[in-house]
């Protein structure tokens, strides 16, 4: 064997495996990270959610108080936009 095929076997079996072997290491690492940011993100996601669904609830309570509003007094209200109607002075 002369010297370039010894110093190629060289790098291939000392070389190679110890590159792989950082390199694994490196991406264990970047995975890990990557997990981490997915959980925080996870947990953001899910306050966020439980912050619209609170405002929803109350906007829909404030729509039923004006729904009841509008039905309990609709004749009433419509009978007072008649009379507003009628007192306007003409001009």
């Amino acid at each position: 064997m002369d010297g370039f095929t010894v110093f190629m076997l060289a790098i291939v079996c000392i070389g190679l495996p110890v590159t792989l072997g950082i390199g694994g290491e490196m991406f264990k690492r970047w995975l890990k990270h990557k997990e981490t940011m997915a959980s925080a993100l996870n947990a953001q996601t899910a306050e966020k959610a439980a912050q619209y669904a609170a405002h929803t609830e109350r906007l829909e309570q404030r729509v039923r108080v004006l729904e009841r509003l509008a039905t309990d007094r609709g004749i009433g209200v419509a009978d007072e936009i008649e009379r507003l109607r009628d007192e306007r002075p003409f001009n």
